[in-house]
């Protein structure tokens, strides 16, 4: 890593996306954390990444939201750092983590629309991807 404190890798940025959308309801359920470790296990884009980075991703994405204006840094490192073609992936593991517990919380549709908006993710392609993770997170038994 540079000798730049918060510097991210590409990978990181889609860690740090994920974290927020679990933190951002201040209620990170397991079943989330264990979404997001299965998704850097197994997907090819997290082929090479060092799983210990999670944690160093982890508290750089908690430090920033305890600050005033952490929320708006942590969208300009991800602008800075994920490539334009990672984009869509960022939201669709967001909406995975979102949707990883069965609900998804008011706090967690919030920050996905600012992913959305920061990220500049199309209405059309993210309306799509937000089907396709409701779709592999359904349960026998869906909530009204």
């Amino acid at each position: 890593m540079p000798d730049q404190p918060h510097a991210l890798t590409p990978q990181d940025c889609l860690v740090a996306v994920m974290i927020a959308v679990s933190a951002s309801d201040e209620n990170m359920r397991t079943s989330e954390l264990v979404t997001i470790q299965t998704l850097v296990n197994h997907l090819p884009i997290f082929g090479d990444y060092d799983l210990d980075r999670i944690k160093t991703v982890s508290n750089t994405v908690f430090d920033l939201f305890a600050e005033e204006d952490g929320l708006d840094a942590l969208f300009g490192l991800i602008r800075n750092n994920l490539p334009e073609y990672l984009v869509e992936t960022a939201y669709a593991l967001a909406c995975d983590v979102a949707a990883a517990d069965g609900h998804t919380y008011e706090a967690e549709l919030q920050m996905l629309a600012e992913i959305r908006y920061e990220l500049n993710v199309d209405r059309l392609h993210a309306a799509a991807i937000e089907r396709g993770a409701r779709a592999r997170f359904m349960t026998e038994h869906p909530e009204s």
